[in-house]
């Protein structure tokens, strides 16, 4: 559970499913929500990498959280700071509640921030 190329394998498994075609029967907020998943399993990876070990501080969605513990073993991109609000799918829209419906442009938005971060983390490992 501890190998970060578990970790980044399955951060590009979720970026491919983030990338899957927009049918009616796939909302915005879902393919988000894999977009975000795979920031979040790279960093995991990137963190792994670096020594530490799945711990409570590991077990976040928080996308800021996870670059926060990073900067103790790479320089953080203010690029990779932006990607972090990838997080507002983590939790925010992946049930149905009381948010705006993602659209197309936002969406669009959230695969470059996770295609971004993914080959800034697959840089440093």
């Amino acid at each position: 559970m501890d190998d970060y190329k578990i970790w980044i394998k399955r951060a590009y498994n979720s970026l491919a499913l983030a990338k899957v075609e927009k049918t009616d029967e796939i909302c915005y907020e879902d393919l988000c929500y894999n977009a975000q998943q795979a920031v979040e399993k790279g960093l995991k990876a990137l963190l792994i990498y670096h020594g530490e070990n799945i711990s409570r501080s590991l077990k976040t969605h928080d996308l800021f959280v996870l670059l926060k513990n990073l900067e103790q073993y790479v320089e953080v991109p203010d690029d990779m700071i932006d990607a972090a609000i990838l997080t507002e799918y983590a939790t925010g829209t992946r049930y149905p509640g009381d948010y705006e419906e993602v659209d197309e442009l936002s969406y669009q938005d959230a695969i470059k921030a996770a295609e971004y971060s993914l080959e800034w983390i697959s840089k440093h490992l």
